[in-house]
């Protein structure tokens, strides 16, 4: 209920969504540039992926590695990373959850966020 009975200012409902989206956009590129880890196998491989989920290093221990057995290491390097994303997918709620929540969870219908 807007207070008087007038129309909510479109200027500024069109300002505050425009600086929410603003907001998303610099998360969003800060997610891209930081990096999380995951791990496996006690530590024998360990992968780094950004927020936003891209794959950038995988550590594979010696130990790790039995030519008779690459299966194990195959599920490993797959945990590693699965984990990694994990970590990756909660950093992403942490940091743009607040501002979808600025967006009353489904944004304005017609804007592209």
């Amino acid at each position: 209920m807007i207070p008087g009975g007038g129309q909510p200012n479109m200027q500024q409902l069109l300002q505050q969504a425009q600086k929410m989206q603003q907001d998303l956009a610099k998360a969003q590129e800060e997610l891209a540039r930081t990096e999380v880890d995951g791990q496996a196998g006690g530590g024998l491989v360990k992968a780094t992926v950004t927020g936003s989920g891209e794959l950038r290093g995988l550590v594979i221990d010696p130990k790790a590695v039995d030519p008779e057995d690459t299966e194990t290491l195959a599920d490993l390097v797959v945990a590693a990373v699965q984990a990694a994303n994990e970590n990756a997918q909660t950093l992403q709620q942490q940091k743009l959850g607040p501002l979808a929540q600025g967006l009353g969870g489904g944004g304005i219908p017609g804007l592209p966020f």
